[in-house]
């Protein structure tokens, strides 16, 4: 049985932000992690906060690609997506430990996260 490790979160990100755009894509994703977790009895390991953000990296730079690009091709123009630690440079780590980061959204705290222009 393989790992769904994080390359894996970022390629149904990818497809998801593709498929129906960055609103609706954030939830999408936030209940499939949100349950996944849930399934797996560690539901305390959700956190709305890092789902969204990673939704919202990922649609930037979908925003910024070709419409007809392959997966591996946007990894290899946004390899920084590969880097499970990218969200620390818009966030305190204590600043997304807190329980209304886990809850609901709570906005970066170092710099914004780059808007999603022309994705649904």
């Amino acid at each position: 049985m393989s790992r769904f490790g994080h390359r894996e979160h970022v390629h149904l990100t990818w497809r998801t932000v593709r498929s129906f755009g960055l609103p609706e894509a954030i939830d999408v994703v936030s209940d499939s992690i949100r349950s996944t977790a849930r399934y797996a009895g560690m539901p305390q390991k959700y956190n709305a906060t890092v789902s969204r953000a990673w939704v919202e990296l990922v649609a930037h730079h979908v925003a910024e690609a070709e419409p007809d690009e392959d997966f591996d091709t946007f990894l290899d123009r946004n390899p920084a997506l590969l880097d499970k630690r990218l969200l620390l440079r818009f966030y305190r780590s204590a600043t997304l430990a807190q329980p209304q980061a886990r809850t609901g959204w709570v906005e970066p705290d170092l710099a914004p996260i780059p808007p999603a222009h022309h994705v649904n």
